[in-house]
């Protein structure tokens, strides 16, 4: 990981689109702060595209795509992605897997909710999850005293024993059925949402993360940036952001943003 500011203005002014993960790379601490999300309104006013790619849930991902400056939001780590289409006037979903396999997909995740809340004291159930629709959130550090590694470790194993995936994000462990994640689900959104060839033009679009969950993405986009945070997570991730920008959480997404606005004006 380099520091963002030996990033080349030629490859900031070459950006088209920005996908950035939500928890502590927008927010800060658990909120939104007034400059992250002026940064969101003027990456949009500068032209690129703005995609939230994250964990929370399709509750949430509502509001997103028809309140934030954004043009497409996915969530739950890659279970749909929804836009607000405005020509339309309408909200439109596109979910990776029909209402039957989320469904079952539900209906086996109660056995692995049940054996975290068993295994694993202190554990909790996210606060989001009655808006979710396909993933199950296990909280370590939102709404509960923060657990050591160990138990969050426990927590995916948990998953993977039901046959489950599990992703550690900076403040929970999400699992699903099914073969999507962020990376998958992005890759096909940027494909029929947006007509774009991702595998030619990756260069031309940045990702923005902190943690665990984010790797994917890290991985498949070559000017991925991190906010300083993830380095906390640095021994944990299999692929690491190309770029890190020198401030934390939100302030660190300000930095990409402004990086990005003031290599387009040069």
């Amino acid at each position: 990981m380099e520091p963002l500011k030996n990033c080349p203005r030629d490859t900031l002014a070459a950006v088209r689109g920005v996908l950035t993960d939500i928890d502590e790379t927008l927010s800060t601490d658990g909120r939104l702060t007034a400059e992250a999300y002026r940064a969101l309104e003027a990456l949009k006013q500068a032209g690129l595209l703005v995609i939230p790619v994250t964990g929370r849930p399709a509750g949430w991902c509502d509001m997103i795509a028809r309140f934030w400056p954004v043009d497409a939001v996915v969530g739950e780590n890659g279970a749909f992605w929804m836009w607000h289409d405005r020509a339309a006037g309408k909200m439109r979903t596109r979910y990776i897997q029909s209402e039957a396999e989320r469904a079952e997909g539900r209906r086996r995740l109660e056995a692995v909710r049940a054996d975290v809340l068993r295994e694993v004291p202190g554990a909790g159930i996210a606060s989001d999850q009655p808006y979710r629709v396909a993933d199950l959130a296990v909280d370590f550090c939102e709404d509960v005293p923060p657990l050591p590694a160990a138990d969050i470790e426990r927590i995916v194993t948990i998953f993977e024993r039901h046959g489950a995936h599990a992703k550690v994000s900076s403040i929970h462990v999400n699992g699903w059925f099914g073969d999507y994640d962020k990376l998958t689900t992005s890759r096909a959104m940027l494909a029929d949402l947006f007509a774009t060839d991702v595998a030619a033009d990756r260069a031309h679009y940045v990702f923005a993360g902190d943690s665990p969950n984010d790797a994917p993405m890290f991985g498949y986009f070559p000017n991925a940036v991190g906010v300083a945070n993830v380095a906390d997570f640095a021994d944990r991730l299999e692929h690491k952001p190309r770029w890190i920008a020198s401030a934390r959480s939100g302030a660190g997404f300000v930095e990409l943003a402004e990086a990005l606005i003031a290599a387009r004006r040069r």
